[in-house]
């Protein structure tokens, strides 16, 4: 049976070595599940316990994603079996999502460089994976993306903390319409910090083997830049959309007014840049839940740590878990594939500010500590 992650170290000239680990899962665009996100963890923290590694590199199989997000059949079984209504019940989900968050807080704060070859699909739990990675490529394949509006949930995996620090606007309107992202908007943004071909990959690698490592991290982080540098097109990108468009996006989708917000989008369904109005249909087509409850966790995250922003998605994702907006985007977009999920609320006006409070009330017991308690604490 192929393992659905890869594992390999490569030497390099010197006495140092290069970490590398493939999501394998190529047929579903190397979708993550609990597995693949159990393994990773456990090498990664071989990995930087072992002096002989100087840097750790993280791609996907294939030609088409990174990676596409998480493994949503299974946790669209794990909704399906809970049949009490109580998220704490759903012990898929809560495991799922705690080893997954973990795993991303771990890239976040790993103590080497980490190389993540973003080329092709970026998207749900691979932006989580790239996100903290130390060294971010993007390629002309890249299509990057949170549109989890479009399956009722909500930019996770540390998604709040990472849009609600872009300038203004921009993070609310990429979480409400799920906008995708070439390679040109991501350095934009500062999302990524490296633009490669997306054939340049056996280049990279054998500059990676031919360089000299010397395991201290502030030097290999230096030399990696610059070797990533030597290896780029030397020549600027022209704008991406998102960069064109981003004065019209800051004005009408910034400050408090969240219905406003919504209606400044829905008028752009009729935009003449095809991108925009992309993006404001799937903003009409997602779920007006989703789009309230990204609204109020980005307005939260903003005065959060990284370690706190991941507690509190882990209480409103358990949440969302029984809400009804997850199962039925999923199975309208992947089961049933008919596209046309019901909604609840329906309407923007039935998303209130009253209704969302539930995804921030914890739905275990007292006796129960968050399972993501302690998170930011050193791990040895």
């Amino acid at each position: 049976m192929t393992s659905s992650v890869l594992f390999e170290v490569c030497p390099s000239v010197g006495r140092k070595k290069i970490a590398i680990a493939t999501l394998n899962r190529p047929q579903v665009l190397n979708g993550l599940s609990l597995p693949m996100c159990e393994a990773l963890a456990k090498q990664l923290r071989q990995w930087e316990c072992d002096d002989s590694i100087a840097l750790v590199v993280l791609k996907g199989a294939g030609e088409k994603a990174f990676c596409a997000g998480g493994d949503l059949h299974s946790l669209y079984q794990s909704l399906r079996d809970n049949v009490s209504g109580r998220p704490w019940d759903n012990s898929y989900a809560r495991n799922f999502f705690a080893v997954e968050y973990r795993l991303d807080y771990q890239i976040h704060t790993y103590s080497k460089p980490i190389l993540c070859w973003g080329s092709g699909i970026v998207m749900g739990g691979g932006v989580g994976l790239m996100m903290g990675a130390s060294h971010r490529v993007v390629t002309d394949s890249t299509r990057f993306a949170m549109p989890e509006i479009t399956i009722g949930i909500f930019p996770d995996v540390g998604g709040s903390w990472m849009l609600g620090r872009l300038p203004e606007g921009i993070g609310i309107f990429l979480a409400l319409t799920g906008a995708q992202l070439g390679a040109a908007d991501c350095r934009y943004l500062g999302l990524a910090d490296y633009y490669l071909a997306s054939t340049a990959w056996p280049e990279v690698l054998q500059a990676l083997t031919t360089a000299s490592w010397s395991g201290l991290r502030d030097e290999d982080t230096v030399l990696l830049h610059q070797l990533l540098r030597t290896h780029g097109p030397g020549e600027s990108l022209p704008p991406g959309p998102l960069q064109t468009c981003h004065s019209l996006i800051a004005e009408q989708c910034a400050g408090p007014d969240f219905d406003a917000i919504c209606a400044n989008i829905a008028r752009w369904q009729k935009a003449d840049e095809p991108w925009l109005a992309r993006a404001a249909q799937t903003f009409l087509r997602g779920a007006p839940g989703s789009a309230r409850l990204s609204f109020a966790l980005q307005k939260a995250a903003r005065r959060m740590s990284l370690a706190s922003v991941f507690q509190m998605e882990y209480v409103a994702v358990l949440q969302a878990s029984v809400m009804g907006d997850f199962k039925e985007g999923i199975r309208a977009l992947l089961i049933d594939k008919d596209k046309n999920p019901i909604w609840r609320p329906e309407t923007i006006a039935g998303a209130s500010n009253e209704w969302v409070q539930r995804f921030f009330v914890p739905p275990w017991p007292e006796s129960v500590k968050h399972p993501l308690a302690g998170l930011g604490e050193p791990a040895f």
